[in-house]
């Protein structure tokens, strides 16, 4: 008979798991708080804000038709730039020369010049010309070299009427944006697997169709959110064409309460305060805008997964 030993194998310790401790961190929020604490001392004990006289003069009529403008002027620009810039875009990735190096050139203007330099430049243009007139080309030009006289005119308007500072203004800022909206859209493009166009062009379709029924609609997922981006830019520079000027204009109009009552501080605070309440109420938009446009995306994202994890179910099962 022989012995057999049973050999227990010894149970191992309980882990005694230390957490790591991050210094760095209480230190940084201890920072943080404090500077947060004297910020806030600095506004409610600071007598230079005046905050009375700030909420008193800064939702006045004058103020309130001067965010209107601002408004206005965001959304006018944004749509004539985003229209300009799909249009330059095309034409930048067209295989004719001509069209792409116009598109190349008025990208590189715009995009070279600073805007308050195009909004005064726009404001001036009176000084090229008095009148604004339509109609045949280069006609006093060919009577005087037919030795007859050719009256091709059309009709006419004072380019000071025409040319009104909200006008300019408006000039300056879409035409700036389209140059940076062609950039914009020409990623998007870009950014599509190029087989789907061949795909389209063996079906017969033709290249405008393929760009507005295939290509442009799958780009907007990369151009939306810049596109968002600039908008919250476009709301920021409208301030510029005060120096246009524009009247009646939001900066404007805060500036001009800061310089008639010597209180200007105070004025500057309430255009901070009032360019923050808009733009939070675009980045709100374009939040939901983002998420209208990247769902198919962002779901197929989430669905491969758990694809995976059927299919894999599935296979262990007939094994």
């Amino acid at each position: 008979m022989t012995e057999t030993k049973t050999t227990e194998r010894a149970r191992p310790e309980a882990i005694k798991a230390v957490p790591v401790r991050h210094p760095g961190r209480w230190i940084g929020v201890a920072v943080i708080a404090v500077l947060t604490a004297m910020f806030v001392h600095m506004l409610v004990t600071n007598d230079a804000f005046k905050w009375r006289f700030m909420f008193d003069n800064m939702f006045t009529p004058p103020v309130l038709k001067g965010v209107r403008t601002t408004l206005l002027l965001t959304v006018l620009s944004m749509l004539i730039g985003v229209a300009l810039g799909v249009v330059l875009a095309v034409m930048r990735l067209s295989p004719n020369p001509i069209l792409s190096g116009t598109a190349w050139v008025y990208t590189w203007f715009f995009r070279a010049v600073p805007r308050l330099v195009l909004a005064i430049l726009f404001g001036n243009l009176g000084i090229l010309y008095a009148r604004l007139e339509f109609g045949l080309p280069f006609d006093q030009q060919l009577g005087d070299l037919l030795g007859i006289d050719i009256d091709g005119r059309l009709f006419g308007m004072d380019a000071q009427t025409v040319l009104s500072g909200f006008m300019a203004g408006l000039l300056a800022l879409s035409l700036s944006e389209a140059a940076y909206m062609a950039e914009i859209v020409r990623a998007g493009i870009l950014s599509i697997d190029p087989g789907q166009q061949e795909a389209a062009s063996a079906l017969g379709m033709s290249r405008m169709l393929t760009m507005r029924r295939i290509v442009l609609p799958q780009a907007m997922r990369m151009i939306v959110p810049p596109t968002g981006n600039e908008t919250i830019a476009m709301l920021k520079d409208t301030a510029l064409v005060a120096y246009v000027p524009v009247t009646d204009e939001l900066f404007f109009q805060l500036q001009a309460i800061g310089s008639r009552t010597f209180q200007i501080f105070p004025m500057l605070v309430a255009a901070c305060l009032w360019y923050l309440a808009l733009t939070s109420v675009l980045l709100v938009g374009q939040y939901f805008l983002e998420r209208y446009f990247s769902r198919g995306f962002g779901e197929r994202r989430r669905m491969r997964p758990r694809l995976r994890e059927a299919t894999v179910g599935r296979s262990d099962g007939v094994a």
